[in-house]
């Protein structure tokens, strides 16, 4: 079970950054095919990037995302999937699968884009592809701000699941893109701890060219906004 997990999860997760932020190097890196797209490429390019990836995690609830994971760890399931109980081994496997997961595509985005990398001198864009960051730096209203974009992701995806439809991957996709184009202005909307951490780990340890520091001091933002959103979305939920 547990291995089933680290499989699924990194491979989803690493899915999910590799297209999600090599949409965002399309757009910022120099000598790109795709250098000064309009930011809709890259809300829509996000959204692509979660539904692929919750297919290729299907099996194990599609998490890629510890806000999810803890969500439902807060929440009264007491399944993170169909045959998959909560408990401790089970939660550090999906946190830390996707963590790693969330490095690997990154390393994989620097892979791909190398030559591009070495062109682009403005360190701000490359760590912009990496992590995210505010428009504005307000680190009190950057929580704020990941803390409701996180909330709507949570809180719209278990409603997702008392419908009929059936549209799964794609209603979640959708969302990506609406949260993006809606309040995805102030700080680059992570709503993902891993999707924000992985990445800017591996911004710190990969040799890139003209790379400057990693932006630790707002490193904090996406990793607690997106927790205290996703706990405070499964407790409405659970009373809605």
């Amino acid at each position: 079970m547990l291995g089933t997990i680290f499989l699924h999860e990194i491979a989803g997760t690493a899915i999910l950054t590799l297209l999600g932020c090599g949409v965002v190097a399309n757009v910022l890196l120099s000598g790109t095919n795709g250098r000064g797209s309009d930011s809709i490429v890259i809300f829509f390019g996000w959204g692509l990037a979660v539904f692929c990836a919750v297919y290729v995690a299907y099996d194990t609830g599609a998490h890629i995302n510890p806000a999810v994971t803890i969500a439902l760890l807060t929440s009264p399931a007491t399944e993170y999937a169909p045959g998959i109980p909560i408990t401790l081994a089970t939660t550090l496997a999906y946190l830390s699968a996707e963590m790693i997961g969330a490095f690997l595509g990154a390393v994989g985005c620097f892979l791909a884009y190398k030559k591009h990398y070495d062109a682009t001198e403005d360190a701000s864009s490359v760590l912009a592809t990496f992590s995210t960051g505010p428009a504005i730096a307000s680190y009190g209203w950057n929580l704020v701000t990941e803390i409701i974009g996180t909330f709507v992701l949570i809180f719209v995806i278990i409603m997702f699941g008392h419908t009929p439809s059936g549209l799964g991957p794609l209603a979640v996709a959708l969302l990506v893109v609406s949260i993006g184009a809606s309040l995805g202005g102030p700080t680059g909307y992570a709503i993902n701890p891993a999707r924000d951490l992985g990445p800017r780990i591996a911004h710190a340890l990969l040799p890139i060219k003209h790379k400057q520091g990693s932006n630790w001091a707002y490193a904090w933002v996406p990793i607690a906004g997106p927790l205290i959103g996703s706990v405070l979305a499964g407790l409405v939920a659970h009373v809605y």
